[in-house]
């Protein structure tokens, strides 16, 4: 330890990076909400992506002050969305944790899940609407009835060519085939 040092600063410093590391899971935890996901189990990421090693629920307990029970859940829901996996270290029994730290992958999962449980969605209502419609259409006598049918089938049958277009987009954004077109950096 010789030529080593201390700063009289050194606690003071330590303090402000905590500070801004806590500064930065808060602006990980607001972004996440555009995806679904509550600032709770964004600030867990956050936590997990700052650790530097695999953390157990406890540990992420102590870090944010959250049950046992929040923590096993949002980390289901980060592993779910691929944020998170789970890994082994010899001599330690509890479960680890540690965050996907490459967030190219992450976004295309997490997005291409999200929007594709949309998208399908939208698909089969747009198609049951249709056929619904077409049911209407056939069944009634009222021409003016008709007419609006008409006019609505051909709205819905535009909104299903977008979300087919959607499916090819999300299609690749999951293959990542999006990175062909703007590579990342």
């Amino acid at each position: 330890m010789e030529g080593l040092q201390l700063s009289g600063n050194q606690p003071k410093d330590w303090e402000l990076y905590e500070e801004k590391i806590e500064q930065f899971i808060q602006v990980i935890a607001k972004n996440m909400n555009l995806y679904g996901i509550t600032s709770s189990v964004g600030r867990l990421y956050g936590v997990l992506y700052f650790s530097g090693e695999p953390m157990t629920l406890d540990d992420m307990r102590e870090a944010l002050q959250m049950s046992k029970t929040s923590m096993s859940t949002g980390v289901r829901a980060l592993s779910d969305m691929k944020m998170v996996e789970s890994t082994f270290r010899r001599g330690i029994r509890k479960d680890l944790y540690q965050s996907e730290e490459d967030w190219y992958k992450s976004f295309t999962s997490l997005f291409g899940n999200r929007w594709r449980q949309y998208t399908e969605s939208n698909i089969e209502e747009a198609d049951e609407t249709i056929a619904d419609l077409e049911q209407i259409y056939e069944r009634t006598t009222d021409e003016l009835l008709k007419e609006k049918i008409a006019g609505d089938i051909e709205r819905l049958k535009y909104a299903r060519n977008y979300y087919d277009w959607l499916m090819d987009f999300i299609r690749v954004i999951e293959t990542g085939k999006i990175f062909d077109y703007i590579p990342k950096k």
